[in-house]
């Protein structure tokens, strides 16, 4: 983490118990999506409370050798600049297929005109470009992991 983020997670912790910060079991900083357009809209999406969930292919996680997201992790939000937006912490993390991802998650997602097509259609593209870029194949039937999360800092 840079200093600037740095300083705004610690500004957050500071907040809390000493216990509450033994019990956080990850923390980043990152931004959401792959481009700097959607990457500020996803940033600005999350500070106003409207987006509140993410999904990625479990596949690049089992690539790169990295562990899966854990409930209580601590996510410094950052725009495409890399500055920190905000802070979410996750709440729930599952694993399911593309096609079995349900219009309420579609809708927690937040991005577009929050109906359950525009997110499939969206994230089919991405799925399938991140995919090739992973050197896998995108089916309906890949796994995906499910992040949902709660903005805690700014409130």
């Amino acid at each position: 983490m840079t200093s600037e983020q740095t300083q705004f997670l610690n500004t957050y912790l500071d907040s809390l118990s000493e216990s509450e910060r033994e019990a956080i079991p990850q923390l980043i900083a990152e931004h959401f999506c792959n481009d700097e357009y959607n990457a500020n809209i996803c940033a600005e999406l999350i500070l106003l409370g409207q987006k509140q969930a993410t999904c990625s292919l479990k596949a690049g996680f089992d690539i790169d050798n990295e562990a899966l997201p854990q409930v209580g992790g601590l996510t410094v939000v950052l725009n495409w600049a890399q500055q920190p937006i905000c802070i979410v912490k996750l709440v729930d993390v599952t694993l399911c297929a593309f096609d079995n991802v349900s219009p309420d998650f579609a809708f927690a997602e937040g991005e577009g005109d929050r109906s359950y097509e525009w997110w499939r259609e969206a994230h089919e593209r991405f799925f399938q470009a991140h995919a090739q870029d992973l050197g896998i194949d995108f089916t309906g039937q890949s796994e995906l992991v499910l992040e949902r999360f709660v903005k805690v800092f700014p409130l």
